[in-house]
């Protein structure tokens, strides 16, 4: 009887990885709408100068629209490969991607590790155009301004530096 109770709890525990196809679903969703939004901040501008044909403003805004883009892109990426590395973790493999060469191992995760890595990196680089997004708008006061943006630029590039340096390491020693 203890047996029998004890299979029945899991393969309920086991069937209850399936519930990861929701947070797989919800970020595929999210990354399309990520995806339209970044669309919606290239054409804007371009609307509002067809539309009031002022070029100064065009020309003030359309950077950090680009900039605001790139930013909702790389996190709808994030979302895209967050969805796969988990459907992969918890559901199966993918085997179109296993088989695709343009699928460059960057979509193929092995372990939670392996998604950590390439999640990071791509989290790395959101700080980074954010950072880069503020600093375009920021009034600069005085010189102490000047001196916290520079420490910022080096902390993201030795993060930048950092998070190369290990895949470089990673493909060295596999």
């Amino acid at each position: 009887m203890m047996k029998k109770i004890e299979q029945i709890f899991e393969n309920f525990l086991w069937h209850s990885r399936l519930l990861v196809l929701i947070a797989v679903l919800a970020s595929l969703v999210a990354s399309f709408l990520l995806f339209l939004a970044g669309i919606y901040e290239i054409f804007y501008p371009v609307y509002k100068l067809i539309k009031t044909g002022d070029i100064v403003v065009f020309q003030k805004k359309i950077l950090g629209s680009v900039i605001a883009s790139l930013d909702l892109f790389l996190i709808a990426t994030f979302l895209i490969i967050f969805a796969l590395g988990i459907y992969e973790l918890f559901i199966s493999k993918i085997d179109p991607a296993e088989r695709d060469e343009r699928s460059s191992r960057i979509l193929i995760v092995r372990n939670l590790e392996d998604l950590k890595t390439k999640l990071g990196k791509i989290i790395v680089m959101v700080l980074s155009v954010y950072f880069f997004k503020q600093t375009l708008n920021y009034e600069f006061k005085n010189s102490i301004d000047f001196l916290f943006i520079g420490i910022g630029l080096v902390g993201i590039a030795i993060a930048l530096y950092l998070s190369h340096k290990e895949s470089h390491e990673n493909k060295t020693y596999h």
